[in-house]
């Protein structure tokens, strides 16, 4: 998953707002210190407190690449936890719901797919195809 943020030359320094997510920023004095903030600021505002209902919004893929407009892909475990559950919840989906409905004994073996350092196996990704037919492996793990 990519998304974009916009750069900005400030003197001698360089600052960045993600555009698909409102109040993602950074800061640095070098091109390449920006880089690296981007991606964690990128990688901190996706990941969300497992109780949370809100979701951040999706990369918008019409954006155009300019000289200002640069991509940051997201770190791909988080990515993947991400539209895990970006999917439940497009459901309307509880964890446990979603935990019951994949055959999880306890709701900690789905809560771990959520988990910003998931591993699933591929048993563990077939259940997540099944339940959530929609789910784009390619998709989260774009970068």
């Amino acid at each position: 998953m990519k998304y974009h943020f916009k750069v900005h030359k400030e003197g001698t320094g360089f600052w960045a707002q993600c555009i698909e997510l409102p109040g993602c920023l950074t800061e640095a004095n070098s091109m390449d210190e920006l880089q690296t903030n981007m991606q964690e600021a990128l990688n901190l505002y996706v990941e969300e407190p497992l109780d949370s209902r809100d979701l951040a919004a999706l990369p918008n893929e019409s954006i155009r690449l300019s000289r200002f407009i640069v991509e940051v892909a997201l770190d791909p475990q988080i990515a993947f936890a991400f539209m895990v559950r970006y999917s439940r919840i497009k459901q309307g989906l509880t964890q446990q719901q979603a935990a019951n409905k994949m055959g999880f004994e306890t709701i900690y073996s789905y809560q771990r797919l959520e988990g910003k350092r998931c591993n699933p196996s591929l048993k563990i990704i077939t259940k997540i195809k099944h339940a959530f037919p929609d789910f784009s492996i390619d998709y989260a793990l774009s970068s």
